[in-house]
């Protein structure tokens, strides 16, 4: 029986937090379907998660993804997570600012056979650009 936890778990800290983009083809179905909405130029499928991990560890090289909780039901597992990172490198055509994240993300993935085949999500991308200093409140 597979370890659905111990998978997404392996995503955040390997994948993520380590930068081991290899292991995309070991965790993830070939025909992984994303469902989060995309920012532009970012491909559908199983290449989604490369392509946004290279981005943002291009962006932030010290980006992390720290689980906070991991919730099993059925096929699919729901992570409470936090992101954070040093705005490094260009990110979505922003310079570098030298500031700091930390923003709230909620992800569900469903698992068929040990590996991920969807994948939603929700990310606070407001409060990024906000503590970057980019976006934010209207004054």
């Amino acid at each position: 029986m597979p370890d659905n936890k111990a998978t997404m778990s392996r995503i955040y800290e390997e994948v993520f937090s380590q930068g081991d983009l290899g292991l995309i083809d070991e965790l993830l179905a070939d025909d992984f379907v994303e469902h989060e909405e995309l920012p532009p130029g970012v491909p559908q499928g199983k290449g989604a998660p490369r392509a946004m991990m290279t981005m943002m560890r291009g962006a932030f090289p010290d980006f992390h993804a720290r689980v906070e909780e991991l919730l099993e039901d059925g096929d699919k597992v729901i992570a409470r997570v936090r992101f954070s990172g040093t705005h490094r490198g260009e990110f979505m055509g922003i310079p570098a600012t030298g500031k700091r994240f930390d923003i709230a993300v909620i992800d569900i993935i469903e698992f068929r056979d040990g590996k991920g085949v969807a994948h939603w999500g929700v990310m606070d991308m407001a409060g990024m650009m906000e503590q970057l200093g980019v976006g934010g409140p209207p004054a």
